[in-house]
């Protein structure tokens, strides 16, 4: 465990070592803070990731840094996240300051400049946002939002909004989602068992409809509507 404090120098294999353990406790880290933290950037997330790339990398390059010193601050901040977290869902005074309420920057089709000041962006910016999401006139836009997470949210003008099954009166089936029940050849049980069936039914069927075997499909779904779509290893 010498790898764990600071020392004039290390061997590869304690070099090894330091960077496995760093590995996997930034892993239990990732596990506890939540897929928040990973799936979007917001204030908090921010300061950890600044904070955690900083500690966890100085000791896993300097022979001359413990590890065990900066495991101990990890841990201290990402008690610090979470109880932050516990707080902004409790305390909403706390929760609109480190997520503060989106806020409009364009509104029926003008641009509002003052909330763009706000922001801190340009209207370059917003142009470029309009086109990725294909919008050629600001003035098909009946509302943008700019949200905490630092990205935008666009609402077109009814006439400029696509056809629903609703707007012309079709009637539609409800949404099934369908379960994957076998993958890469091996079944998932989980899903299967919230289907509805079981080992025995999925042979069968795989049998007698498709002549095939487990083995041999990549990848099957089920619907509530006992519909089965298979792709197989090699196209039939």
């Amino acid at each position: 465990m010498d790898f764990f404090q600071g020392q004039e120098s290390l061997t590869a294999i304690q070099w090894v070592l330091r960077a496995l353990v760093g590995f996997f406790f930034l892993l239990l880290v990732g596990k506890i803070m939540g897929q928040r933290s990973i799936s979007q950037l917001r204030l908090l997330d921010y300061i950890m990731a600044i904070l955690i790339g900083n500690i966890i990398a100085h000791p896993l390059s300097d022979e001359g840094l413990g590890l065990k010193g900066s495991m101990i601050t990890m841990s201290v901040l990402v008690f610090l996240y979470c109880f932050c977290i516990f707080l902004a869902l409790k305390w909403h005074r706390f929760r609109y300051w480190i997520d503060p309420s989106p806020f409009p920057v364009i509104e029926n089709g003008q641009i509002i400049y003052e909330n763009l000041t706000k922001a801190r962006i340009s209207v370059d910016y917003l142009l470029a946002e309009l086109r990725k999401e294909k919008i050629e006139d600001i003035q098909v836009v009946e509302l943008a939002l700019w949200e905490a997470d630092g990205t935008f949210s666009f609402v077109l003008n009814t006439e400029h909004r696509m056809l629903t099954p609703l707007d012309m009166n079709i009637t539609t089936k409800p949404f099934t989602f369908p379960r994957t029940i076998i993958k890469e050849g091996k079944i998932d049980y989980e899903e299967l068992t919230q289907s509805g069936k079981d080992e025995s039914w999925i042979v069968n069927k795989l049998k007698t409809t498709y002549n095939t075997n487990i083995k041999e499909i990549l990848l099957a779904t089920l619907d509530n509507t006992d519909k089965m779509k298979i792709l197989w290893y090699e196209k039939r």
